[in-house]
C-alpha cells in the first residue's frame, strides 16, 4: 500500500484538571490539486450508475457531512435529508440499511477502520495491508485507509451503484464484477477517462497519459475529504491548548464527561472515540444488515466481519466532532434528538425496551418495514443480552444539559461547512440538483 508523507502536530498541553486528551493528531499531507480534483469527483453524478447520486447526496456539508435522516435513499430518491423523495417512476427497493456517517477527522491516520462494522481496516496480515469484504480481489494502489473506504459505496445497488439491469455498472455489481476487467470500478474510470477536464487533472496528478483506475479516483476522494473536513479548532480544542477556557455548562460537562458520567471509557482521545466496538443496546430500525439469501431484519454489527459471538450487535463507537449538526445517532440512525441518544447511554437496555419510531427520523416509504426488530420480543431481548454498557442513571436532568453543553463546545466554529464547499458545475455537465437541493 503506498502512503503518503504525514505531518506531526504536537502541541504541548497545559496541566489540567481531568483524564482531558492531549492535541496530537496526526494527518497526512495533502496535495491541493488532488484535494480539488476530489471536491469535483465527490459532488459529480458520473460515479453512480444512473449518474443521478454523488457522494455528496448522503454525506452534504449542510448536513453536517451526513444526510440528515435515519437511513438514508440512495437510488430511486432526488433531493435531500428530509426533504428527499422518492422517484415514482423508479422507486427504491429499500431504504439503506445503516446511518450515513459523518467524515469529520478521517484523514487524520488513527482513523484504521471504516464504516460502523469496521469491515474495511488497516490489517498487516491481509493483502496490501488492509482487510475488506474483496479479500484478494481487492485493488492496490490506495494510499491510506480513507481511499479504500471511497471505493465501496459505488458498488451498492441500494446507495449508488443501481437497480438490477439498470445500468452497466448496476449489472456488474449484482453480478459481483467489481474490482476486473469490465467490472463496476473499470467502468467507471473508463466514465471518468473520457471527460476532458479530468483527463487534464489526472495528467497532473498520476502523469501525462497514464491510465485512470479507481484507485487514483478513489485516492483524488480521500485527499478531498481528509482537507475538506478536518475539525480540531473547537472551544474544547482551545480549551486543552491552554488557548482559551470553557466555563459554565460546557466546562461542568466536560468535567462530567471525564468523570462521573465516564462517557471516554468509550469516546476517548483527541476526537472522543476508542475506535473500538461496543454493543449498547442500540435499537435497530430499518431493513437490518443482511446477505442476499437471507430474509431477516436484524444487524448484528460486527459479528458480520469477525463471526464471533462475543462481536454480536457490537458497533465502531463515533467520533464526537461536531456531533450537534450529525444526527440522527446510532448505526440505525434510530434517535434523532442528541439529548435521546444521550439518556439512552444511561441505561441503554431501559431505553431500548422503551423505543418508540418518533425517535427516528425517517423519509415516508409506505412500502417499508421499518420497525420488525423493535416489535419483537425475542430480537429486543437478543440485543439486551449483548449490551455490555453498565446503566449509569444517577445523572439528573441538569446533568445531562451540562454533558449536552460540552458536546456543544466540540464543533468547530465554521459550522462544518469545509474549505472548498460545493463547486457550481463539474466536469461531466451533469446537473447538481442532487447535491445542491
Amino acid at each position: 500500500m503506498r502512503l503518503a508523507g504525514i505531518l506531526a502536530i504536537t502541541i504541548a498541553v497545559p496541566a489540567l484538571a481531568g483524564p482531558l486528551p492531549d492535541a496530537n493528531a496526526v494527518f497526512p499531507e495533502v496535495s491541493f490539486e488532488s484535494a480539488e480534483l476530489g471536491q469535483l469527483l465527490f459532488y459529480d453524478p458520473i460515479l453512480s450508475g444512473n449518474k443521478n447520486i454523488s457522494c455528496g447526496t448522503c454525506h452534504h456539508p449542510t448536513l453536517g457531512t451526513s444526510d440528515g435522516v435515519s437511513l438514508g435513499i440512495g437510488e430511486g430518491g432526488f433531493g435531500l435529508g428530509l426533504h428527499r423523495m422518492f422517484d415514482p417512476e423508479n422507486p427504491p427497493e429499500e431504504r439503506i440499511p445503516r446511518n450515513a456517517p459523518a467524515l469529520w477527522n478521517l484523514g487524520a491516520t488513527e482513523f484504521t477502520r471504516m464504516f460502523h462494522d469496521g469491515r474495511v481496516e488497516l490489517d498487516p496480515a491481509e493483502p496490501n495491508g488492509v482487510r475488506t469484504p474483496l479479500g484478494e480481489e481487492m485493488l492496490a494502489g490506495a494510499k491510506n485507509i480513507l481511499a479504500v473506504q471511497a471505493m465501496f459505496p459505488v458498488l451498492s445497488g441500494d446507495e449508488m451503484a443501481g437497480h438490477y439491469s439498470e445500468s452497466d455498472i448496476s449489472k456488474a455489481a449484482r453480478l459481483g464484477q467489481n474490482s476486473q476487467e469490465g467490472g463496476v470500478w473499470d467502468i467507471i474510470a473508463t466514465r471518468v477517462a473520457s471527460i476532458p477536464e479530468y483527463r487534464e487533472r489526472f495528467d497532473a496528478i498520476i502523469g501525462v497519459d497514464q491510465p485512470i483506475g479507481y484507485v487514483d479516483i478513489a485516492n483524488a476522494l480521500a485527499d478531498f475529504i481528509a482537507f475538506e473536513w478536518r475539525s480540531d479548532d473547537s472551544p474544547f480544542d482551545r480549551h486543552i491548548k491552554g488557548e482559551a477556557s470553557l466555563s459554565g455548562g460546557a466546562l461542568r460537562g466536560m468535567e462530567l464527561f471525564y468523570g462521573k458520567a465516564e462517557c471516554d471509557s468509550c469516546h476517548s482521545g483527541q476526537f472522543q472515540t476508542d475506535h473500538d466496538f461496543h454493543a449498547i443496546a442500540m435499537p435497530q430500525i430499518g431493513p437490518g444488515k443482511s446477505a442476499p439469501f437471507e430474509s431477516h431484519f436484524r444487524d448484528t454489527g460486527r459479528m458480520l466481519v469477525t463471526g464471533a459471538e462475543a462481536d454480536a450487535y457490537a458497533f465502531r463507537t463515533p467520533s464526537l466532532r461536531n456531533v450537534t449538526v450529525t444526527a440522527p445517532y446510532g448505526h440505525s440512525g434510530a434517535y434523532a434528538d442528541l439529548r435521546d441518544v444521550v439518556e439512552h447511554h444511561l441505561d441503554p437496555v431501559a431505553s431500548l425496551r422503551a423505543y418508540s419510531a418518533d425517535r427516528a427520523a425517517l423519509p415516508e416509504f409506505a412500502e417499508a418495514e421499518d420497525w420488525h426488530i423493535v416489535e419483537n420480543e425475542a430480537e429486543v431481548n437478543a440485543i439486551a443480552d449483548a449490551n455490555s454498557l453498565a446503566p449509569n442513571s444517577g445523572l439528573s436532568d441538569a446533568e445531562v444539559d451540562d454533558i449536552l453543553a460540552f458536546l456543544a463546545a466540540l464543533k468547530d466554529d465554521n459550522d462544518g461547512r469545509g474549505r472548498l464547499g460545493v463547486p457550481e458545475s463539474v466536469p461531466s455537465g451533469l446537473p447538481l440538483d442532487a447535491v445542491t437541493q
